[in-house]
């Protein structure tokens, strides 16, 4: 039986592309011929206002969402940390790709200095999450908003007088664009999800999902599931600063999670453990504990 070729739905960006590119090599691999068709999003066509101002979980997927029910393209392609925890009906995950690096780092922009004695800093970022543990951590600093595809916001911050401005390192990876003198915010805890790439089909296109079960990263997925699912308990999406990261070491899933107040002053930190094969409510119940100790009234005070 022979198949036309699968379409890649994918955003128009330059990094949003190396990653529909990647899961064509992955099918071809597997024995599947692919095209890749572009998609326009709200989150490419709005540049200026904060995503945390935006509020809608989503921008980045609901139009690939669309193009994917309306049968336009047969899979897409997203960040898995843009993809809202509960995905559109009629859509359903198919494969997670082994994750890059999860980390955040600092560009150095034309203001920066080593010294933090110095006057405040000026940072930039979209991030409400980069925006209130940065400002956890240096509260004298201040945040300017910056917006735009990797290339764009790399040359804002080279025309600005900023201190710098805080990158997702897998993108910049991705791209082959990080700069050699980028400093790793080791202390920042990510996005959850954060440098994972995610493949999602209709619920009942088995070929398609069949076609990606083949280069589905059982480890990856489990830590981002555990990971939004932590977000899901919260409620919480790009509006609300919200950071967890699961790690398995030695068969046993270590999960790290904060919530901080916007202001970057008050934040609810844990860290929970278990093995793999007990570990898939995890994030769950760290969400739970987390509300119990507070988090709910952070989170409120964010929105």
């Amino acid at each position: 039986m022979t198949h036309k070729p699968i379409r890649i739905g994918t955003r128009e960006s330059q990094l949003a592309v190396w990653q529909a590119a990647a899961v064509q090599r992955l099918l071809a691999q597997h024995g599947h011929t692919s095209e890749l068709v572009y998609i326009k999003s709200e989150g490419d066509t709005d540049l200026k206002t904060p995503l945390y101002e935006i509020g809608v979980q989503g921008i980045f997927t609901r139009s690939l969402d669309i193009a994917l029910l309306n049968g336009q393209v047969d899979i897409a392609v997203h960040s898995m940390k843009d993809v809202p925890t509960m995905m559109a009906k009629g859509i359903v995950q198919a494969a997670v790709l082994p994750r890059a690096s999860h980390a955040d780092i600092l560009v150095p922009g034309p203001g920066f200095t080593a010294d933090r004695t110095e006057a405040p800093a000026t940072i930039a970022t979209s991030s409400i999450r980069r925006k209130t543990q940065w400002l956890h951590r240096y509260p004298a600093d201040s945040i300017d908003n910056l917006r735009g595809n990797v290339n764009t916001r790399l040359a804002k911050v080279q025309e600005s007088t900023w201190h710098g401005a805080i990158f997702a390192a897998a993108g910049l990876d991705r791209l082959d664009l990080r700069p050699e003198d980028s400093i790793l915010l080791d202390w920042m805890l990510p996005a959850p999800a954060q440098g994972a790439i995610v493949v999602v089909c209709r619920e009942e296109d088995t070929y398609c999902a069949d076609a990606c079960a083949g280069f589905n990263d059982a480890h990856t997925a489990l830590c981002a599931a555990i990971e939004r699912d932590l977000l899901r308990t919260l409620m919480g999406g790009c509006s609300t600063p919200i950071s967890a990261l699961a790690e398995i070491v030695n068969d046993t899933v270590i999960l790290k999670a904060n919530v901080l107040s916007v202001d970057g002053g008050s934040k609810i930190e844990i860290e929970k453990t278990a093995a793999i094969a007990d570990a898939r409510d995890l994030g769950s119940e760290a969400g739970a504990e987390l509300l119990a100790n507070g988090a709910r009234q952070l989170l409120h005070r964010a929105v």
